[in-house]
Parts: structure tokens; C-alpha cells; sequence
């Protein structure tokens, strides 16, 4: 049954078995401290505020049925996928492949690469290892979604306007409809992420639709409270 929730620009209607949630690199490298986030420079205790609403989205999306699907930035142990330009960014003991207290910093297989642990995915919700800061690229994520039949997405994540952005832009060119949960996402810069939400209503819905896990949730108890109203 689909449900209809409200939204900026406007509202918008979302067929349950046709959305997918994507959860981007909510992973210890970025949320804790001695991973990538902070040896940028950056306080990562600003990104746990998305921590709880990401958590009540993934229970949400399961009860459901939704497609869940969580994304890691990383490399590959020899960086033969990590460009040289992204490599040489920040201090200079402390840039991708260094060890770090969690591992070497932004390597697949390492403990900080790994999802924060209130975030864990359950057994058969795929990981999507990503090279990049967009979800699409580089990666199997276009022919998931493709295969299951999906047309929108949810999105929630870190940064908002790096991450969650990059695969926002990625998804609406291939034209995937698009609400971000704004309570579900966080960045290091409070007015980046005032910004980034902004752009993406902006101009009638110019990249999709803004939101947050408290209007969903709604939208989500009241289709339920009509299927058992009407015995559907």
C-alpha cells in the first residue's frame, strides 16, 4: 500500500515495495574519534546526531519489508583504487592507509572502515563498497536497485553534503525519485548541512524531496492503521 509522506517542496507518494533506504558510510573512520573525520581536522561528535534517527529508520524500513542497503567509503589495502590527489589530504602522518587508532585509516577490512555498531546491518541487507563519494560509482548499486524493481530512495548518512549529496546527484540523473531524511544525515559543518538540504528542495524539488524519520514514521502508522481498518 503506498503512503504518502509529507515533505519539502511538497509531499510525496512512496510504494514501499518499489523504496529502498540507503544508509551512506556511517562507519567509525568518519564518526569516532582517530578515524579520516578527525585527522581532517573536523569534530566528529557532531555527526552522532544522526545516529538515533538512521537507526529508527533501518526499524522502520525492516518492519516493512523495505530494501535495505548500508554504504562504506574505503580502499583496497594497496590504494591501486585511491587517487593520488585524495590520498595527500590531511596531516601528513594521518592521510588514507596510515595507521590510525582503529587500523590503517579508510581501508576495507580495518575496524574504523567497519559501520558504527548501533547501525550494524542484519544478515542479507547488502554493503556496498565504495571508492568514492558518490554510492553509484564504481560500484554494483545501479543494477541492485534495477533488479528489484526500485524507483525511489531514501537517504540518510554522512556528510550531508559531501556523501549523501554526491549520491543524491548521482541518483536523480538516472531517475531515481528522491527523499532525503534531513534528521538522518549530519556533517561536521552545521551550515553545510543546512545548505545541502536546502539545495535539494529548492526550485520546486530541483534534485528530490527533504524529509525527516518523525514524518515518515507517520506516514508509515497511519497506512497501517488503513490496511487493518479496512482488512485490506
Amino acid at each position: 500500500m503506498p503512503i504518502l509522506v509529507q515533505a519539502e517542496p511538497s509531499a510525496i507518494a512512496l510504494d514501499p515495495a518499489r523504496t529502498a533506504v540507503i544508509v551512506i558510510d556511517m562507519q567509525r573512520d568518519f564518526l569516532e574519534p582517530g578515524g579520516f573525520g578527525e585527522t581532517l581536522g573536523n569534530d566528529v561528535s557532531l555527526l552522532a546526531a544522526a545516529i538515533a534517527p538512521c537507526r529508527m529508520l533501518l526499524e522502520a524500513a525492516r518492519a516493512a519489508g523495505m530494501l535495505v542497503i548500508h554504504t562504506r567509503e574505503g580502499h583496497r589495502p594497496d590504494l591501486s583504487d585511491a587517487p593520488p590527489a585524495k590520498v595527500g589530504r590531511g596531516a601528513p602522518s594521518r592521510r588514507i592507509g596510515d595507521p590510525g587508532p582503529m587500523g590503517r585509516i579508510l581501508i576495507r577490512g580495518e575496524p574504523g572502515h567497519d559501520i558504527v555498531p548501533a547501525l550494524v546491518p542484519l544478515d542479507g541487507e547488502p554493503v556496498i563498497d565504495k571508492p568514492g563519494k558518490g554510492a553509484f560509482y564504481a560500484t554494483e548499486l545501479e543494477p541492485m536497485l534495477r533488479h528489484r524493481g526500485i524507483e525511489a530512495l531514501l537517504l540518510a548518512g554522512v556528510t550531508t553534503e559531501v556523501c549523501v549529496h554526491t549520491t543524491l546527484r548521482e541518483a536523480n540523473d538516472r531517475g531515481f525519485r528522491c527523499l532525503v531524511m534531513g534528521d538522518a544525515c549530519a556533517s561536521y559543518f552545521p551550515e553545510f548541512h543546512r545548505a545541502a538540504l536546502a539545495m535539494v528542495s529548492a526550485q520546486g524539488g530541483i534534485f528530490g524531496w527533504v524529509s525527516d524519520t518523525t514524518r515518515l514514521l507517520a506516514a508509515m502508522g497511519g497506512a497501517t492503521a488503513e490496511l487493518e481498518r479496512t482488512g485490506a
